[in-house]
């Protein structure tokens, strides 16, 4: 057993990111400005998308698209229940209905089936999300949404770097939303990023600053001009130059992140898929997964304790694992203000009983990885059915 705790998923910023924050401390700029302008210009050519926004927060990302697409008040927009809450809540924050569809078994996507079926006339908009970096089933939901007329903002806070059918997440027209939170594949600290046409990346940029007409890099530049009006009620979303240093270089170092990540999750899949306990994530053939999280999920027939026990089992080993994610439905404020029920979204539910994220990061070392899957292999051993 390990004599130190691994800890989940902590970020992997080398001597590069620091070097540029520094210089960035040292600069006229610590607020939105050119190096903000920078990541935003790289993470577009990275993904080969039409444009790119640079915000505080995939939240943010998510709550601006919602907001520029006008959906308020008697709207639906149709989404999933495994997924963080924060997908939910700014469905809430813009005075519209959030309805949820059921997962597929498999990947523990939105089903494009229960879409079809959960979308009324008052729906606006689909917000899928892109579960532990797996693309949910776009083609499907993309016909859905032009059969009726609705909006597609994707939920891709996992999805960095995910393609689907040749195409990366991110790399459309349509608005999609990044996370760079710690634990993410690429990280600012925290921040976030929107994809998507250029002429709404405009209307956006207006709303996630304040509803101002010109942002302070544009009015206190050479030659600009201190004017500016207020043109809606916006918020405060922008990303710092502070965090856009982290941004430029780790985007730079994605690559190989993704590599060490695809050694591990190929290590995770070989340690588990004999044991009968034990059933690792499922990979679609026509996508890219993003890995940026292992679900792996337990045949609680084989076990004689469930998925809380197992967790405070590998604890005890010193691995810590977490659970992505509780299903909106079940928690309180959802369950009261829509009296959702457990058994309301049978997929989602039968299978959060039974999942388990365990460590996956870059900088986890080959040692690291078998510490984890002897652990997990011997917690399913000592308490088989």
């Amino acid at each position: 057993m390990r004599s130190t705790f691994l800890p989940f998923s902590p970020p992997n910023i080398g001597e590069e990111e620091i070097a540029e924050v520094v210089e960035t401390l040292r600069s006229d700029w610590i607020t939105t400005g050119p190096k903000t302008r920078r990541f935003e210009q790289a993470f577009a050519e990275y993904l080969g998308a039409p444009g790119a926004l640079a915000l505080n927060s995939c939240t943010a990302g998510l709550h601006t698209a919602l907001v520029a697409l006008g959906i308020g008040p008697g709207d639906e927009v149709v989404t999933t229940p495994v997924t963080f809450a924060a997908s939910v809540n700014v469905i809430e924050h813009t005075g519209a209905t959030p309805v949820l569809a059921d997962v597929e078994p498999d990947t523990l996507n939105v089903s494009p089936e229960r879409v079809r079926a959960a979308v009324t006339p008052r729906t606006k908009a689909l917000l899928p999300v892109h579960f532990a970096g797996h693309p949910a089933d776009l083609d499907p939901l993309n016909e859905i949404a032009a059969a009726h007329g609705l909006a597609v903002v994707e939920d891709a806070a996992h999805a960095l770097p995910a393609s689907y059918r040749g195409r990366r997440i991110g790399s459309g027209s349509n608005p999609v939303a990044f996370s760079f939170y710690a634990t993410k594949n690429l990280t600012t600290g925290e921040g976030g990023m929107l994809t998507g046409d250029p002429a709404f990346l405009d209307d956006a940029r207006v709303v996630s600053l304040h509803g101002m007409s010109r942002d302070a890099w544009k009015r206190y530049e050479k030659g600009g001009s201190w004017f500016y009006e207020v043109v809606l009620p916006g918020f405060k979303y922008n990303m710092t130059d502070i965090q856009a240093s982290l941004g430029l270089w780790q985007l730079r170092k994605l690559a190989a992140f993704q590599q060490r990540r695809r050694e591990v999750v190929a290590a995770y899949h070989e340690g588990f898929c004999s044991h009968p306990a034990l059933e690792p994530p499922s990979c679609r053939a026509d996508v890219e997964h993003a890995w940026h999280l292992y679900v792996l999920r337990l045949r609680l027939d084989q076990l004689s304790i469930g998925r809380d026990r197992f967790i405070e089992e590998l604890a005890k080993r010193n691995i810590g694992v977490s659970v992505h994610f509780i299903p909106v439905h079940m928690h309180p404020y959802y369950a009261r203000k829509y009296g959702w029920r457990p058994e309301d979204f049978p997929v989602a539910h039968r299978e959060y009983q039974r999942i388990l994220s365990l460590p996956l990061h870059a900088g986890m070392s080959d040692a690291d990885v078998s510490d984890v899957v002897a652990a997990v292999r011997d917690v399913a051993d000592t308490f088989a059915a």
